[in-house]
């Protein structure tokens, strides 16, 4: 089997096991999204989406966020971890989209990764579930499905994403991360997996392994 039909396989067997391929952050609009993902940098999305309808809630324009006290916005993150960091990148994001961006999140990944605070996982987010366009979200789940199946063989997030690129169709592409993430909460759970009980086990490199 070839890395490409091994990615066809899973492709189709995480749609299958997950049809709804929803983003595990909570959001109702781009700004949002770009803000919630940034919370969730060494931080997990339960925890985000814990603290995010208060920050929603008290910040509810783009223009509030350009006016926001860093230190309020602090104190609503504090448990995110590096919320000092993190409210100063919310806050410097928010005047950098009012001022070079005309008030909108930008639409490309050049532009995206201009932004405080925003790197390639964040921008190929909101290029996928904002923009709709083809993207590959290379976050810890991902990293570590991709490796296990044997589609890629490195750690490196952008190397990941661009031989992803390469393998899985750019249609399904934004699904399959979402769906990676939940498949490995669920199943592909990092230090044990669950490979008897696992929908890859028979096309996975490293379940064949351990067979």
């Amino acid at each position: 089997m070839t890395k490409k039909q091994r990615a066809l396989s899973a492709v189709g067997a995480l749609k299958k096991k997950y049809p709804d391929a929803l983003c595990s952050l909570n959001a109702g609009n781009p700004l949002e999204l770009l803000i919630a993902t940034r919370l969730s940098a060494q931080c997990t999305d339960a925890r985000v989406n814990m603290v995010t309808p208060a920050l929603f809630e008290k910040y509810k324009t783009l223009d509030d966020y350009c006016r926001a006290d860093v230190a309020d916005v602090e104190e609503i993150i504090r448990s995110c971890g590096f919320y000092k960091t993190k409210a100063a990148d919310i806050v410097n994001m928010a005047k950098k989209i009012r001022d070079e961006f005309g008030g909108q999140v930008p639409d490309s990944i050049e532009k995206l990764t201009s932004l405080p605070g925003v790197g390639r996982k964040t921008a190929n987010l909101i290029m996928g579930d904002v923009y709709k366009q083809p993207a590959v979200v290379a976050d810890t789940h991902l990293i570590r499905i991709s490796n296990l199946l044997g589609l890629v063989d490195t750690k490196d997030p952008k190397k990941v994403e661009i031989e992803l690129k390469k393998l899985l169709p750019p249609q399904e592409s934004n699904d399959f991360c979402h769906r990676c993430v939940l498949f490995g909460r669920e199943v592909c759970v990092a230090r044990r997996p669950k490979c008897d009980i696992c929908c890859m086990s028979g096309f996975c490199k490293s379940a064949k392994k351990q067979g």
